[in-house]
């Protein structure tokens, strides 16, 4: 199918305005980082500097990674269990132990 992502699972999650509001605030501070980054780069800075604020783009995407795993165990998981449906936790086992690559 054209247009789809590989690398999706293909199922998609409806998701409360005040949860998709935090995410993409989390995601338009990193996207700011990292241009922050390519304009030190540009303007040659020093190395630790760049270095120092890509420690802080990691940083902020760990932390976004476990702001959407908490929603993800709290919705997703905990409503397939709800519903009889153990598949959503070896769906989570495989996630976690992509996640802790």
């Amino acid at each position: 199918m054209e247009g789809t992502c590989p690398h999706c699972s293909g199922k998609h999650k409806e998701r409360d305005d005040a949860e998709r509001k935090d995410l993409m605030n989390r995601l338009k501070r990193i996207e700011g980082q990292v241009r922050g980054v390519e304009g030190m780069l540009e303007s040659d800075a020093y190395c630790t500097d760049i270095l120092i604020q890509v420690s802080a783009i990691s940083s902020a995407l760990k932390s976004f990674n476990k702001v959407l795993l908490a929603n993800h165990m709290k919705t997703c998981v905990a409503e397939g269990i709800r519903k009889g449906d153990d598949s959503v936790i070896d769906e989570f086992v495989v996630t976690l132990q992509k996640l802790m690559k």
